[in-house]
């Protein structure tokens, strides 16, 4: 870790969480280099052995390395500058890229899941030690890996996606290497394709999970983690402010949201009262992005009715 030394320099600065991605670039690299070198091995080790198991698990780091360059490539694109044609930058292509890694992922399982009924209907001899050994050797990378993120897992929505599916890996190689345990204890060949099918729902669930979410995102749906009535309900109590109307909560990236709103406020207002709305909103629901439009009297404005967008 070349930036050990200010670990904890902006841990108390409120927006920490802004710099976490820029501290990781190793951790990401060192993690994705490690992992694609094992699901290269693991796929060759795995078509050798006859074992569906070890080419599931492969899959399935195949879908977490995929899941670590995404995360790596939206922090990386989320500090690009916006031009005079992207004028949000290009924070949109994390999730763009969630969304085709969630489709692929959804194909894979579905080649894993034919594959496994075939077996099933007609097992195969599989060579256990090979198994036994590769899928051992998964369970130290895809810890390790974990163990790079630990620390981060906290701040940032990318950073606790990669070490929750670098941990969530390290037992699915652990349940391999049981399975081939037991192949070689019981001689019952079917326990392969059995186990590839539990590795294959489990990429389903987490496949589905990431479509779900990302199609989400690229829909402009309010994000997860925000409860648009307290956003609503804390701009409606804001001193001086008799409506709100045209409120738009939407996310730039997978790690930043945008805010957009209408107040009517008699009084008018300065700028200081626009600067406290702003810092607010950041603090309590992390919204980094906020335009207000203030209205002395909400009759003219045509967004007014809730209907309208």
């Amino acid at each position: 870790m070349a930036h050990h030394h200010h670990d904890h320099s902006h841990d108390h600065a409120g927006h920490g969480h802004s710099h976490a991605p820029a501290d990781f670039g190793s951790a990401f690299a060192v993690g994705a280099a490690l992992n694609t070198a094992f699901v290269v091995a693991e796929l060759g080790f795995g078509y050798a052995a006859n074992s569906l198991a070890l080419v599931s698990d492969a899959l399935h780091n195949l879908s977490d390395v995929m899941a670590l360059l995404l995360a790596w490539g939206g922090a990386w694109l989320a500090r690009r500058r916006p031009t005079a044609t992207h004028t949000y930058g290009y924070r949109r292509a994390s999730i763009l890229a969630a969304l085709v890694n969630a489709g692929l992922l959804l194909v894979a399982v579905g080649g894993i899941a034919v594959e496994a009924v075939n077996r099933l209907q007609a097992p195969a001899e599989v060579a256990g030690w090979t198994v036994l050994l590769v899928a051992a050797l998964g369970i130290v990378i895809n810890g390790g890996t974990a163990l790079l993120f630990m620390r981060g897992r906290h701040d940032d929505l990318n950073i606790r996606g990669a070490y929750l599916h670098m941990a969530a890996d390290a037992g699915v190689s652990l349940g391999v290497v049981v399975a081939a345990a037991l192949i070689m204890l019981t001689g019952w060949q079917w326990l392969d394709p059995a186990i590839s099918l539990v590795i294959a729902a489990a990429v389903l669930v987490s496949g589905w999970g990431l479509a779900r979410d990302s199609v989400n995102l690229a829909l402009d749906a309010v994000p997860k983690e925000i409860e648009l009535a307290d956003v609503h309900a804390y701009l409606r109590g804001l001193d001086g402010v008799r409506e709100v109307h045209d409120l738009h909560v939407w996310a730039m990236s997978t790690n930043e949201i945008a805010l957009t709103v209408h107040l009517v406020r008699p009084g008018g207002h300065d700028d200081a009262f626009l600067h406290l709305v702003c810092e607010e909103l950041a603090l309590r629901f992390r919204i980094g992005h906020a335009t207000l439009q203030i209205e002395q009297s909400g009759e003219a404005c045509r967004l007014a009715p809730a209907d309208l967008v």
